[in-house]
């Protein structure tokens, strides 16, 4: 099992939708920064500090990669764009396997 690197790719913003659908949340996501990294060990617990909902969505794909799987339709072996389900203000992580 191979370790796995989570890194803050893109900070969605939905405009309109948010406009007519939110209430009283912030633009972005708060949570995280661009570019903010999180490591993944071999016992694939979540990183301190990550939001237990992105967490969520994007478990499968970390566990994937760590047990040496790749994405088909994805250019670079061992990598992954994956993304929270927020539909006001989602973030886009990019994985990355680290074989040692």
């Amino acid at each position: 099992m191979d370790e796995v690197k989570i890194t803050v790719a893109k900070k969605l913003r939905t405009g309109e939708l948010l406009e007519k659908y939110g209430k009283g949340v912030e633009v972005e996501c708060p949570m995280f920064k661009l570019g903010q990294e999180f490591r993944v060990g071999k016992d694939l617990k979540i990183p301190d500090g990550f939001c237990s909902w992105a967490w969520a969505d994007i478990h499968r794909d970390i566990v994937h990669l760590a047990l040496g799987g790749d994405f088909f339709w994805i250019k670079e072996k061992g990598t992954m764009l994956s993304c929270c389900t927020d539909g006001l203000r989602p973030v886009v992580f990019k994985l990355e396997r680290i074989e040692e």
